[in-house]
Formats: structure tokens, C-alpha cells, sequence
């Protein structure tokens, strides 16, 4: 399988009640994203979900194939990453001209 390796995870795991999370669901949250915080959510003192950040789930758990690392790679050499959406169909206008021409 063509796949790219995961990081490892640098952050800080903490453990909180149900009730807890249901109360201060919008702080945690605010942690996940705002820095590398997991929350395991505990019932009756057993594990049943896991909170997480957006950027943590893609960064550990999504597997990016190769080839689309490589076209980012390429597309951040060449300053396409930083494009706007009226850019980006500009540019896909000028190729698909190109395409019927």
C-alpha cells in the first residue's frame, strides 16, 4: 500500500467525566484545537470516546497517500498553495482553453 507515515503524537491526554465534558463541551473544544490536547471522555469510569482536534485527527490518523504529499509539495514550490478561489478558477478556466485548443 502506497501510504504515508503517521507522527507521532506530542501532546497531552486527559481524562474527564461525562458530565463534565457535557458542561464544558465548548472549552474542550477550545483546547483540542488550540493546542495538542486529547480528552478521553469516561463513563462510569470505563473509556468511551475520544475528543480530538481537527488538525490532531488529520496529522495522526488520516493516511495520506504519496503521491498526493508529492503534489502538495509541488504545488507549495510553486506558490499555488497560496491561491484564492477566484485564482483557482481562473487557472482552471486558462486550462481547460488550453485542452480544446
Amino acid at each position: 500500500m502506497n501510504e504515508a507515515r503517521r507522527s507521532p503524537f506530542e501532546g497531552e491526554t486527559k481524562h474527564v467525566p461525562a458530565f463534565l465534558a457535557r458542561t464544558q463541551f465548548g472549552q474542550i473544544l477550545k483546547k483540542t484545537k488550540e493546542g495538542k490536547t486529547r480528552f478521553i471522555v469516561d463513563r462510569r469510569g470505563e473509556p468511551q470516546a475520544v475528543i480530538l482536534g481537527m488538525q490532531d485527527f488529520l496529522e495522526n490518523f488520516v493516511v495520506w497517500p504519496k503521491s498526493l504529499l508529492a503534489l502538495q509539495t509541488e504545488a507549495k514550490r510553486k506558490g499555488l498553495d497560496l491561491l484564492n478561489l477566484p485564482s483557482v478558477k481562473t487557472e482552471i478556466r486558462r486550462i481547460k482553453k488550453s485542452r480544446v485548443a
